[in-house]
């Protein structure tokens, strides 16, 4: 157990102890190598289903040998925030690059998504506007959504009926996710997006685990449900997923974007992504554009999966996306089953509360293209049939 020992106004022990207590205390782990498919950690190899490198190409040589040549180019870093010297030519080919492939009128990117979708919403929604979000949303929105002057009305996860009911005229910003993080299954974007234009309110998207992944040349959420990207005011994504990199971009119309550059606080005071940076994303959405059989072959190990650990008795979440939630209901019961994993030599991320709902802890295992199916096999083998309810201590996931 963790005890108290820094005195001061902040009771950090105590919060901490609290924690530990409740077996929701994170700790890191130091990873030695993590690269297609397969992680190493303590000398020891593991295959790895807790990342979220969906196509595998955060090792990808081409990528490497561009963010190499980007560092030979311009340095290792930007130097300056993008209004002072910070915004290179790489920033903007990778803007424009951006730009064409989702079809809007103009990009801004960031530092990471986190950033991105709350310089959105702060610089954008004031006391007199609403703010309406999907209860599942990322913790950047909602954490944001409770800051804001505005006030944000939250309704159930993609219930668009509620959504409706909620709804008032021309009053502000709708947010939903493309793909949800820790579920998996994907909004109803052809509904938010006729929701938003009866209504006369704006859309934004945050498409973090969709883009690369799904719909033609990995366009994402949008294309993967034929939703005109204009339907959708703003469009978040990020560099780190599938595209095996790291940043993040917001589009939408170049009104918007220019709005951004003067009244995002998180672009305008914060150093620029590394121009190397922006070398290697360019680079990677060069390789995403075409990997049509990573794709396929990706949604075959899914499908593979999900028909094995159904045969095996263990309940999943509603998604046919990489994201596949294993739901087990309580902390403890997660954390067993991923040591249990662990020691078959199959490294999965334990998903506890806050992060998720309280009774709805979950194993959060990923697929990536680098994975074959034998390793989905390995996967299946190494959780064995799912135990009767009471031996894992309640399954009551969402």
């Amino acid at each position: 157990m963790m005890t108290p020992v820094v005195i001061g106004p902040f009771a950090l022990g105590e919060a901490l102890a609290e924690r530990e207590q409740a077996t929701l205390l994170r700790r890191r782990t130091p990873v030695d190598v993590a690269n297609g498919g397969r992680i190493r950690v303590g000398g020891r190899d593991y295959l790895n289903v807790s990342g979220n490198d969906y196509l595998g190409l955060a090792g990808h040589p081409a990528i490497k040998a561009a963010f190499t040549a980007g560092v030979a180019q311009y340095g290792a870093g930007a130097g300056a925030s993008p209004l002072v010297t910070g915004y290179s030519r790489a920033h903007q080919q990778l803007e424009e690059t951006l730009a064409d492939w989702l079809g809007v009128e103009a990009v801004l990117l960031f530092n990471c998504g986190f950033s991105a979708n709350q310089a959105v919403l702060k610089a954008l929604l004031g006391k007199d506007h609403l703010l309406w979000q999907d209860r599942l949303n990322h913790a950047s929105l909602q954490e944001m959504g409770s800051q804001l002057p505005c006030k944000m009305k939250r309704f159930g996860h993609n219930d668009m009926a509620a959504l409706e009911r909620l709804l008032e005229p021309n009053r502000g910003l709708i947010v939903s996710e493309g793909v949800f993080s820790m579920d998996g299954d994907q909004a109803p974007w052809a509904e938010l997006a006729t929701l938003a234009s009866r209504s006369g309110n704006w859309l934004m998207i945050d498409d973090a685990h969709g883009l690369g992944v799904l719909g033609a040349e990995g366009r994402g959420t949008l294309a993967a449900q034929g939703v005109n990207p204009a339907s959708v005011h703003i469009q978040m994504g990020t560099f780190g997923k599938a595209l095996g990199v790291a940043g993040a971009f917001v589009g939408g119309s170049r009104e918007l974007v220019e709005y951004l550059v003067n009244f995002a606080r998180h672009y305008v005071y914060s150093t620029h992504m590394p121009p190397a940076q922006a070398c290697a994303v360019r680079q990677s959405i060069e390789l995403v554009r075409v990997a049509n059989e990573a794709r396929a072959h990706l949604a075959r190990l899914v499908a593979r999966f999900r028909q094995g650990a159904q045969a095996l008795g263990w309940r999943l979440g509603a998604s046919d996306t990489p994201i596949q939630p294993l739901l087990v209901g309580e902390s403890v019961a997660a954390l067993q089953l991923a040591e249990r994993l662990r020691e078959c030599g199959v490294w999965a991320g334990a998903i506890r509360p806050p992060t998720v709902p309280v009774g709805t802890a979950r194993l959060r295992i990923t697929l990536c293209a680098a994975h074959g199916e034998d390793d989905v096999d390995r996967l299946l083998e190494a959780l064995g049939p799912s135990p009767s309810t009471d031996e894992r201590g309640g399954a009551h996931g969402a």
